[in-house]
């Protein structure tokens, strides 16, 4: 198989990471004769596959209309011999179609899948999500497949393969008490973390509610939140608000996240609306616990009162609940964390994913 793995998003979130992961799984694994990232100039993933020393084909997009780049797209296709042009946007989705249908693409078109969202708001949407073109679309949970098919008539399209996390990224197992000599925190107090773009869907403002019904409770811990995002400055008048600003702590960005997380004594995850949740999955290869909410793909990551505790949507009491229950159970900690790392092992890792993606991709052949 000669592969195209085509985005056209500029940030680097879950998604661009799996991109990644699959091209190194398909080389190292020897699966692909060879494969190509098309992606935009200015994006992350090109910096991150450049320096990885993977085949990289750049452009700037004008817009998902860019009938210049959809006819450049068909010629590639054809100059490259791919087989497959497997899309992972809904940009690169729109440029396909018209790649395929206006300038004579030849390669399958196959669709990566990740958002729990209607595409069935407008004519064209549904168009391009049933074009004829279109042979697979892969999603990454079994929620992500109930939504789309308002959309999509033929359901046959439609198959499920999870989120993928590289266990070897994550070897740290203990602590070393790095975070708390970082921020200045007392060794008697434990860390509750989060690791999510400040964004609606990660539903922050429960997080923050959550680590206030905790405080008031007299909970001796401290609350971190690694991540950046649009919502950053309500999140602050959140924390400030709540006179939380000695108990809460925005970490930024960080690319340091290996050695970061097992150093949180509980993962707290309040998303409302999460296709899986790939950070969960590296929760579990560093043996943290996972509080987080009944939400979207969650609960096929997350099996309540085995592998973690899952909590009601948008309510703090029940999270806080749920992390008292836990936090200081250690034969409730044992269980969830061994039992998470084992279902990582079984369904999240790349051996596991990258085989069952390539099988999606070669069955369009």
């Amino acid at each position: 198989m000669r592969l195209i793995q085509f985005t056209a998003a500029d940030g680097w979130r879950g998604h661009e990471q799996k991109i990644i992961y699959l091209y190194e799984s398909f080389r190292d694994f020897k699966m692909v004769e060879d494969q190509w990232i098309v992606c935009r100039n200015d994006s992350i993933i090109k910096k991150v596959a450049l320096e990885k020393g993977m085949n990289v084909l750049s452009y700037d997009f004008k817009s998902e209309y860019d009938f210049k780049f959809a006819k450049e797209l068909s010629r590639l296709s054809k100059e490259l011999n791919a087989d497959v042009v497997f899309m992972h946007s809904s940009k690169a989705h729109t440029l396909g179609v018209l790649a395929h249908l206006l300038f004579g693409l030849q390669a399958k078109l196959v669709l990566c899948r990740t958002m729990i969202e209607r595409v069935d708001t407008n004519f064209f949407r549904k168009w391009k999500y049933n074009y004829k073109g279109i042979k697979k679309i892969i999603c990454v949970s079994q929620p992500v497949v109930d939504v789309l098919k308002f959309a999509v008539k033929n359901h046959k399209k439609l198959s499920i393969v999870g989120s993928v996390i590289d266990v070897h990224k994550f070897t740290k197992k203990e602590k070393n008490g790095f975070l708390h000599k970082e921020f200045n925190i007392s060794k008697d107090y434990k860390i509750i973390g989060n690791i999510a773009a400040f964004t609606s869907m990660k539903d922050i403002p429960t997080w923050i509610k959550t680590a206030k019904v905790l405080v008031d409770r007299g909970i001796n811990a401290k609350f971190i939140i690694i991540g950046e995002g649009p919502l950053k400055g309500e999140i602050e008048n959140l924390i400030e608000d709540n006179n939380l600003k000695n108990h809460v702590i925005l970490a930024g960005f960080r690319t340091d996240i290996p050695e970061c997380l097992p150093e949180f004594d509980l993962f707290l995850f309040t998303s409302n609306n999460e296709p899986t949740g790939g950070v969960l999955l590296e929760s579990y290869a560093c043996k943290v616990p996972v509080v987080a909410a009944n939400a979207g793909g969650i609960p096929t990551v997350v099996m309540d009162n085995e592998t973690g505790l899952l909590a009601e949507v948008g309510n703090p009491i029940d999270f806080a609940d749920k992390v008292e229950m836990l936090i200081n159970n250690q034969d409730l900690i044992n269980k969830f964390t061994e039992n998470g790392y084992d279902f990582l092992l079984k369904t999240g890792t790349k051996e596991v994913i990258s085989k069952k993606m390539f099988e999606e991709l070669k069955s369009v052949l």
